[in-house]
């Protein structure tokens, strides 16, 4: 089994993200980099600019008046989150030629942005949370599957087929036939592109929150947002799967069940408002 981990991760070391990234993450490295250079990095790459100013200027984040530079986001926003922006489009393209056979890409996307905004959203209500950095970490928190869909595709139909037929979460089934699960998958694919220490984490470990050292809050919040996803956007009523929520995630979050039901709307409007740009 361990020898199968290497095979996916093995996998990992073939996929590298885009350059713009790379480039953007260099400037970023200097601490007496300036704003120009960082929208000049991103201004040389136009599909990654179009995308940006799209969901800078989306209802996630409802600027007045339209942003329609680079320099003007990275004002508004900061570096941090224009690099958290540029980092979650990056995987997705990275990932564009999952074969359709083996995951519905679109659905895939959907999901994981309800993720992010839910995610970005309920961190509003706490005081202290990294909100765009929540938003990366739940667009990313599904991002071990995609690696497992592409170097072992036998074996996660499979899994798929059978979490299906025994309406079971996938990380159940995986556990026992592969002996690790997709958020580990996800976790050791952030720690070797060297991206920060807390999205490895709030990814590896969003399962299971209370297994988080650093940011077991963040994390928290992350399983919390999978969880609305899964219910927004599989196979049971919303209302059924926020009660699978478990007390010590809202205890460790210090949200509710109401809470959530009473964002419903909020988050579904900025999910689909965003999810076209990464599928």
């Amino acid at each position: 089994m361990v020898s199968l981990l290497h095979d996916v991760l093995r996998a990992a070391h073939l996929l590298s993200l885009p350059d713009v990234y790379i480039r953007l993450r260099q400037v970023l490295a200097n601490p007496e980099y300036i704003v120009a250079e960082v929208a000049a990095v991103i201004g040389k790459d136009p599909a990654m600019t179009l995308r940006l100013l799209r969901i800078v200027n989306s209802s996630l984040y409802s600027f007045a008046p339209r942003v329609d530079t680079v320099s003007r986001a990275v004002a508004l926003l900061g570096s941090q989150q224009i690099h958290d922006l540029v980092l979650a489009t990056s995987i997705a393209l990275t990932f564009k030629g999952v074969a359709a056979n083996l995951t519905d890409m679109p659905r895939f996307w959907r999901r994981s942005v309800y993720c992010a905004v839910a995610c970005q959203h309920l961190a509003g209500k706490i005081g202290g949370c990294d909100r765009e950095r929540l938003f990366v970490a739940g667009m990313l928190h599904d991002i071990g599957h995609l690696l497992m869909y592409q170097a072992i595709p036998s074996l996660a139909q499979q899994i798929l087929a059978q979490a299906i037929a025994d309406k079971q979460p996938m990380h159940l089934v995986e556990r026992p036939l592969l002996g690790f699960d997709y958020a580990v998958v996800g976790g050791e694919l952030m720690h070797l592109w060297e991206l920060p220490e807390s999205l490895v984490e709030m990814v590896r470990c969003h399962l299971e929150p209370e297994e988080a050292k650093r940011y077991p809050v963040e994390t928290a919040l992350v399983h919390l947002g999978a969880m609305l996803a899964r219910a927004e956007h599989g196979n049971v009523p919303f209302d059924q799967g926020v009660r699978t929520i478990t007390s010590q995630v809202w205890a460790m979050t210090g949200l509710s069940s109401d809470l959530c039901r009473a964002m419903r709307d909020a988050i579904g409007h900025d999910s689909e408002a965003i999810a076209r740009f990464f599928s």
